[in-house]
């Protein structure tokens, strides 16, 4: 029997949010009801308000959530109700060529539920990113849920759901960060910070953090960095080189999505060097590079897509070391707030006040 629950709708191109009943429905085939215990409020939920994604409105939002399996649908065989999993945006599905050439996370056919979720009127919702976790329960396909140890909390587990698992992949998987690298990384957000956190990881000596904001440099030594420049008071280029022996870095992050950053991390990286860009840039953005330079420097141009995770792999891996103590996940957490001060921490995030506020139901 379908369900009615609290949801956080976003019904046009920057109004301010609402919380309004939703319909969940029963779980059909391949599908899980999760009952969400928290949910991370991320940058892309915002980017949905603003219409900077599509413009498939009204939106349920949130995305990076946790919760407990309350019912499956026919055929789930990969969790049960009473698990407590972290929700991934991307199911892979096991048959596209990338999955059958071994590279599951590069998939390039992620699914999501069958089944709509809807307003009490039959209006259907675009779940954010396929998943819709501002809601008391939300429909999901089951390959989007991801069984990890129920000892950690919500509110740090949740975080894998997005963010932070782009910003540590991003350095471990896709620029594959070794041990006596050095790495730069612009922009020191959530995202940013992860990918401060999984250079540290991974065993990188020099890790230099970039933004405009002293405040959030501070934040960022506490995940790893080792030196920190901002940019509006000093060239992050030629700082770059100058703690890396002239040379630049092995590894350039870029976890804003804009040209100008793009470029600086792209003059910032040592010859062969790596430039991977996970920050989420604006369809109408574009950018010029000098062409003799893209040859000249060899190495690597790359994009990070959610970190290049495999959730199945990588989730629980990074809730046994946030375990162990050698990933601080509960430092990302800023605040914990209830659904009723998402808008608010909107604006907290638009003014760089925090890391991560996050929901708990």
């Amino acid at each position: 029997m379908a369900q009615k629950v609290r949801g956080v709708i976003a019904r046009g191109k920057g109004a301010p949010v609402t919380i309004e009943t939703i319909v969940v429905p029963d779980p059909g085939p391949g599908e899980a009801v999760v009952q969400v215990q928290a949910c991370g409020v991320c940058h892309t939920d915002l980017h949905y308000r603003e219409g900077g994604i599509n413009d498939d409105f009204p939106f349920l939002l949130g995305h990076e959530a946790a919760g407990i399996v309350e019912k499956v649908g026919d055929g789930v065989s990969n969790v049960k109700a009473g698990d407590f999993v972290i929700l991934n945006w991307r199911a892979v599905c096991g048959n596209c060529r990338s999955c059958l050439r071994g590279r599951p996370w590069y998939c390039f056919n992620t699914f999501n539920a069958t089944q709509k979720m809807t307003l009490e009127d039959g209006t259907v919702l675009t779940p954010a990113l396929g998943i819709g976790a501002f809601a008391d329960k939300t429909l999901v396909a089951a390959g989007q849920c991801t069984k990890v140890d129920p000892a950690v909390p919500a509110t740090v587990a949740g975080l894998l759901g997005c963010g932070v698992m782009a910003g540590i992949g991003a350095a471990i998987n896709t620029g594959n960060v070794g041990r006596g690298d050095s790495v730069a990384v612009f922009g020191c957000g959530g995202v940013g910070d992860a990918a401060i956190a999984g250079a540290r990881l991974a065993g990188a000596h020099t890790i230099v953090a970039v933004d405009i904001d002293d405040r959030k440099l501070a934040w960022a030594k506490e995940f790893g960095a080792t030196h920190t420049c901002n940019s509006q008071k000093a060239d992050p280029v030629a700082y770059i080189k100058s703690v890396t022996d002239g040379n630049g870095a092995d590894v350039c992050i870029e976890a804003i999505g804009h040209p100008a950053v793009y470029r600086q991390a792209f003059d910032a990286r040592d010859l062969a060097g790596t430039v991977v860009l996970v920050g989420v840039p604006r369809p109408d953005m574009t950018i010029e590079l000098p062409f003799i330079e893209v040859f000249g420097r060899g190495g690597q141009l790359k994009s990070s897509w959610y970190g290049d995770c495999l959730p199945s792999r990588d989730f629980p891996m990074l809730v046994a070391l946030h375990q162990q103590g050698r990933l601080p996940l509960d430092k990302f957490v800023s605040e914990s707030i209830s659904l009723d001060a998402i808008e608010e921490a909107f604006h907290k995030m638009e003014r760089g006040e925090v890391l991560r506020s996050v929901v708990v139901l």
